[in-house]
């Protein structure tokens, strides 16, 4: 193996006792994920899977959803996590659609115990079923094939990649696909090796806290490529802010990521005990996935240090941007400039907009990717440029200053037409949001026989604030600065927005209450 290659099997060979994924009480080390992950792959093998098959995980945060990923990278198969929150209709519908020739779950999984019930009405022939770390109704125990299967590398290893899905805020979620590369490539995995460069996890300095779920794309590449930069995961069962700074303290983390919900959480905790962190190993809390508001990562900064570095991407990966603390101060609500591919703000016939103009948020220059099984939806986030530029995006609406800073506006499908004028939800919830006493907000459009769509506003006070005064506050801030078609029709005072494992917004749950 080439010195600058970055791979698991690199440092597994030259330190195989060092700790490679801490998760609760359970551990392995460089040798023993290496060793696990080769005899998955060869256990997958027997069973018959070839280069371009699809295997399904159903896992929680445990060591196996990285040794799964890294068997699927040494085999040639694609890895699909499944989230384990999924009622088991949309479980079983998610199997299907990625093709997958293998389930395997984790023993702890409910997700797959209530799957099993699903299985005799699934059109899937061929599938196998398989457990791992515990018996599930339903599923053969994969342990037996284990036993019998080498550690040792294969003779013929093409490399295999990972299908994540969408997550599903605004519609159902879809698998993003890319072709294979070539049988004979050999190099660091490209789930990893640009994240090294980007976030600088390689190393084995390197002490990561993953405070999200696995099976999402952001967690879950972020923690490949600590360990195929030789650092240690640490990875917590489920995000709890008070446990989250313990972690910091007692493993020395060097680098961590966020969410801007686990921020708000984090920031509610007692004075007391956000005054005692002391977190001196920690010099990069990396965060995305949603807008964070401006206030909240300015106290974030005030708090840890300009150690924050927000990125802008999606599960597609046509491109990406970042912002490192410094630059966020300068540039309030800006996610950076463009850091992978070559970024574009485009009309819907894909002419570049001027700079400050608002227009669709695209992306050149990266291998393109499809919807798996869905051309139409491929489509749909696919256009050319004036001069035959192939341009993609994740659907989000923004605009570009002078610099080259880029600034969200929201997303397409969230967009509210009202009397034909596009009124975006973030522009209110940023007047909103600016309230004394508003903890966090949310704008949806409902159907209006006069006007299309209004938008309605959802709040979540802060503790203690007191509601009739915050009212009054909303309405006086509300037609102060926003014009009558951007006035919500109604405020909803809720005790929290409804949001997805990795804190995205799911407007989509916030809809029919709107709309009664």
């Amino acid at each position: 193996m080439h010195d600058d290659v970055q791979d698991l099997r690199r440092h597994a060979a030259a330190d195989p006792e060092r700790r490679a994924i801490v998760c609760g009480t359970r551990s392995l080390s460089y040798g023993e994920l290496e060793a696990r992950s080769n005899r998955l792959a060869a256990a997958w093998r027997r069973l018959g899977l070839v280069r371009g098959d699809h295997v399904a995980t159903l896992m929680g945060n445990v060591p196996e959803a990285l040794a799964a990923a890294w068997a699927a990278w040494r085999c040639g198969v694609y890895l699909t996590p499944v989230p384990t929150t999924l009622a088991a209709p949309e479980t079983a519908a998610m199997v299907a659609d990625c093709e997958a020739r293998l389930v395997l779950a984790d023993g702890g999984s409910a997700a797959a115990a209530a799957l099993a019930a699903q299985v005799p009405r699934l059109v899937m022939n061929g599938v196998r079923w398989r457990s791992i770390g515990g018996e599930i109704h339903g599923y053969e125990p994969i342990e037996l094939a284990l036993a019998t299967a080498s550690p040792e590398p294969a003779a013929d290893e093409p490399p295999g990649a990972l299908m994540m899905y969408t997550s599903g805020t605004t519609g159902a979620p879809k698998g993003v696909i890319r072709p294979l590369l070539p049988a004979d490539w050999r190099g660091t995995p490209p789930f990893a090796g640009d994240l090294i460069a980007l976030f600088g996890v390689g190393g084995p300095d390197v002490r990561y806290l993953s405070t999200a779920p696995l099976y999402h794309a952001a967690p879950l590449r972020t923690a490949l490529a600590v360990t195929a930069g030789g650092g240690t995961v640490h990875v917590m069962d489920r995000f709890d802010a008070e446990a989250a700074l313990d972690v910091l303290e007692r493993e020395a983390i060097t680098h961590s990521q966020w969410v801007p919900a686990m921020f708000q959480r984090l920031l509610a905790l007692p004075d007391e005990r956000r005054r005692a962190l002391r977190a001196p190993a920690h010099r990069t809390a990396i965060h995305g996935a949603a807008p964070c508001p401006i206030a909240v990562k300015r106290a974030m900064i005030d708090w840890w240090g300009p150690i924050l570095l927000e990125y802008y991407s999606g599960s597609e990966g046509v491109g990406l941007t970042l912002i490192d603390s410094r630059e966020a101060l300068a540039h309030p609500g800006s996610v950076g400039r463009a850091r992978k591919g070559r970024l574009h703000v485009v009309d819907d016939t894909g002419r570049e907009r001027a700079s400050g103009e608002t227009g669709l948020v695209c992306f050149s220059g990266v291998a393109p990717f499809e919807y798996h099984r869905a051309p139409e939806k491929t489509a749909a986030r696919t256009l050319h440029a004036a001069d035959g530029t192939r341009l993609q995006t994740f659907g989000d609406l923004g605009h570009v200053d002078a610099e080259g800073w880029l600034f969200l506006t929201d997303r397409l499908d969230d967009m509210i037409i009202s009397g034909g004028v596009n009124v975006y939800p973030q522009e209110i919830e940023a007047v909103i949001g600016a309230v004394p006493g508003v903890w966090e907000c949310a704008v949806v459009g409902v159907e209006d026989g006069a006007f299309g769509e209004r938008p309605i506003a959802f709040i979540v006070p802060r503790r203690g604030a007191p509601i009739e005064p915050l009212r009054a506050a909303l309405v006086d801030a509300i037609e102060r600065n926003l014009g009558r078609i951007r006035r919500p029709d109604a405020i909803h005072v809720i005790d929290e927005l409804p949001r997805s494992p990795t804190g995205k917004l799911l407007r989509r749950k916030l809809r029919p209450p709107a709309a009664g």
